[in-house]
Parts: C-alpha cells; structure tokens; sequence
C-alpha cells in the first residue's frame, strides 16, 4: 500500500499513463510557475481567510446591532427615571382631552393644570400605557432624547405667531383654554 492513488487507480485499470503524465505536467507547471512569481497559491489557505474575513465582518455587524440595541434600552431608562421623578400629581375633575397619533385621550385634572398646560408650563409625557404630568424643562429634556415619549408640550411663544396680513380675523384672537 505504499503506492499512490494515482499509481493504484492506473493498476486498476479506471485511469491511463498519457492523461496521469500531463495531470503530473500540468500540476509541476503551476508550481514551477508558483515558485517564479515568488508566492504558492494555496486555495485552501485562500478560502479558510476569506471565510475569516466573512465572520468578521458579521460579528462586527451583529456587535453594531447589539450595541444600537443597548443605547436604545439606556435612553428608554432615561426617560422612564426623568418622567417617574418629575411627574406632577394633580387629580382633578376637570376633564382635558388631547390626541396621542389618531387617539384622543382623557386626564382628569384640576383647572390651575389646564390653565399651565395651555401655557406651555405643562407637558404630557407617555409612559408605556399611562400618561403624566411634566414641568416643559423636563418635557424638553426628554424630546432631545426620545421625541415620540412627549404627547403634549404647547409653545410658550404662541403670541409670536405670524399672522397673515389679509386675515379679517386678526383683530379677534381665540383663548388656548376654550372649553367645547
């Protein structure tokens, strides 16, 4: 059995000498020519660096992903810790609509609440499914860092409003707290 395959498979008949020589001419060409350009081509080598390469980069990716994932989390815990410390307390009976997207929402609160709100002193903030009360200081806080999390914030320069010069209505402005 100290034979070559090569050598076996022609005793067995399954191969010819002519064909096995110029596969052993062929074979001693590439490593002649191989040995010239100074390098040996080695394709497994080759592929198991290209396969290296390939990982790599997915593992990159996936650590990218991780990462965009971890940030995501740590500004949620942001905004859940700034709306939990900042939150205002005010139970009333006085109903306050407002629309969270295509949903119109209710809070009960007092009337100095809808006065603030409607001044810009007050934000609504969402949290998971409830809703809060927060100074605009906070409100803005939590906008630079999460906008969706800030349902209501009213501008505090509404007077400043540019109007068109041709309006008939200029002259008659509209309260911010008129109840329907």
């Amino acid at each position: 059995m100290s034979k070559s395959l090569q050598e076996q498979l022609l005793k067995a008949g399954l191969g010819n000498a002519k064909t096995a020589k110029n596969i052993n001419k062929q074979k001693h060409k590439e490593r002649v020519q191989a040995g010239k350009n100074g390098t040996v081509v080695n394709e497994a080598s080759v592929l198991a660096e290209q396969a290296r390469q390939q990982q790599q980069a997915r593992d990159q990716e996936l650590n990218r992903q991780r990462k965009a994932e971890q940030d995501q989390k740590a500004i949620q815990a942001q905004v859940k810790q700034l709306i939990e410390l900042n939150s205002i307390q005010a139970k009333g009976d006085l109903a306050y609509n407002f629309t969270d997207g295509s949903l119109v929402k209710r809070l009960y609160i007092t009337t100095k609440v809808q006065s603030e709100l409607g001044k810009g002193q007050i934000a609504i903030a969402r949290q998971g499914e409830s809703y809060h009360l927060i100074p605009v200081k906070v409100a803005e806080k939590i906008q630079q860092r999460l906008a969706s999390a800030i349902v209501v914030l009213n501008s505090t320069n509404q007077s400043a409003e540019v109007q068109a010069e041709d309006d008939p209505y200029a002259a008659y402005q509209i309260p911010d707290d008129l109840m329907w």
